[in-house]
């Protein structure tokens, strides 16, 4: 399933559920799809999301690299990674005083 993300003053951006559900809690949100949150609260939620990322970083900066999986699988995208449309979504709602809606992409 996916998830999409948009807000008048900026694009929308697609991603999948699970990623979509990590990030939204990381946010204070409850993960559940449709959601939105009111301008005014968008650059507490920004915040959040950009402290968990931060965390997240750091915490998998001490985890050792799995060569052969990567070697089969090809190497894993980060969450931060996942994280930066979403991230520049909220900074440009941010800026532009504007909601953020998201649901299932139809």
């Amino acid at each position: 399933m996916l998830i999409t993300f948009k807000s008048s003053a900026t694009g929308s951006i697609t991603m999948f559920a699970d990623v979509a559900k990590t990030l939204l809690k990381m946010m204070g949100q409850s993960g559940e799809s449709p959601g939105a949150i009111l301008a005014a609260d968008v650059p507490a939620a920004l915040a959040r999301l950009q402290s968990a990322v931060d965390a997240e970083k750091e915490r998998a900066k001490g985890e050792p690299v799995d060569e052969d999986k990567e070697r089969r699988e090809g190497p894993s995208v980060g969450l931060a990674t996942r994280a930066y449309p979403l991230v520049k979504l909220l900074e440009e709602a941010a800026a532009g005083e504007a909601d953020v809606l998201w649901g299932p992409t139809r």
